[in-house]
């Protein structure tokens, strides 16, 4: 094994650089892992562009990720070398009220790797052992990647717990929108209308599951809920797009006593008519990231063939092409789902 590695610096907004650093080794309770893939998500572009507002420079990146352990300490017992897995980027104290509840992913101090802590992009990683989740050898990297984001999607589809036999809305067709309407599928959904204003991203929701795909900007959303669902409209609306605007569709339109889950991160302060929320006795929902369970569930439902992850990855980039990886994304918004960044390119 080399003595030294690649790790990827962004040092300011819209600048990435490389180091050279010493190969970490295990700790007791660690492994160390070969990265072989990661993703880029919604959260790393707002870093690259300045607007995270948890997250200062210097920082390395990297949450969505795979690779293979090469190397156990001395305490781990259940994992093996050779292993592919992933890794859940969660720091947490374990002993705030939410950390001892079970609820980790509310952590009163709770860090994210890549964000407030080191992340994984780097050719090698060090991490704690409870942290890494096996994927299984018919997975590919490129997928394991894309377990994280799975992941996020899988815990907000559960977020509504009468969700088996019910009418469910997404909207928003990003990454994360497309994913959460395979997700609604797997968990049971009866059926599940998609909107957002590109028809290339509506396709793309119906070619993975949507029954209904709309274009908002050519068809109302009230006319085009009442067309699919009829009067009783939908059970549950999943809130993906982070606007006023898809916020408010989903409060005038709902059905009095219906559920609204906010799964997007607001970038400003939402303005929306709480006033029309309190007279619907709308549930207004949220949803925070996964926990373990959701993890194995994600990867359950892969391995399963009931959510396909390829047809969204967009592209692929050199570990040493990160920056133009984000300036593919940035040129190519409408059409780019997922990003992959291939740190080990011998590796699929």
């Amino acid at each position: 094994m080399k003595e030294t590695m690649l790790q990827q610096v962004m040092t300011e907004p819209k600048k990435i650089t490389f180091r050279e650093v010493p190969v970490p080794e295990a700790g007791p309770d660690q492994v160390l892992v070969k990265i072989k893939k990661i993703g880029i998500c919604g959260s790393d572009i707002h870093v690259y562009h300045g607007t995270h507002p948890y997250t200062s420079y210097p920082v390395t990146q990297g949450h969505e990720v795979s690779g293979e352990i090469v190397s156990l300490g001395e305490y781990v017992k259940d994992l093996q070398i050779g292993q592919k897995v992933t890794i859940e980027p969660q720091v947490f104290c374990g002993r705030c009220w939410p950390c001892l509840h079970g609820k980790y992913n509310l952590c009163e101090k709770l860090k994210v790797m890549g964000f407030q802590t080191t992340g994984t992009a780097s050719e090698y990683f060090a991490v704690d052992a409870s942290k890494v989740t096996p994927l299984p050898e018919e997975l590919s990297y490129s997928e394991g990647a894309m377990i994280e984001p799975l992941a996020v999607t899988v815990h907000a589809a559960k977020r509504f717990p009468e969700l088996k036999g019910a009418k469910a809305v997404v909207l928003g067709c990003g990454p994360i929108g497309i994913l959460l309407v395979q997700s609604l599928k797997a968990l049971g959904a009866a059926e599940v209308l998609a909107t957002d204003i590109s028809d290339s991203r509506l396709e793309l929701a119906r070619s993975l599951g949507a029954d209904y795909a709309v274009n908002t900007m050519k068809q109302d959303y009230a006319s085009a809920l009442l067309e699919a669902f009829g009067p009783d409209k939908a059970d549950v609306a999943f809130e993906c797009a982070g606007s006023d605007i898809t916020m408010d569709q989903a409060i005038q339109n709902g059905r009095k006593g219906s559920t609204i889950i906010l799964v997007a991160v607001f970038g400003k302060t939402a303005h929306v008519d709480l006033a029309k929320l309190n007279d619907s006795e709308l549930d207004l929902n949220t949803s925070m990231m996964y926990r373990h369970e959701d993890y194995v569930d994600a990867i359950r439902f892969v391995k399963e063939g009931k959510i396909s992850l390829k047809p969204l990855m967009s592209r692929h980039f050199a570990f040493e092409d990160y920056q133009k990886a984000y300036e593919y994304i940035d040129n190519n918004r409408e059409s780019t789902m997922k990003v992959l960044i291939d740190v080990d390119p011998s590796e699929e």
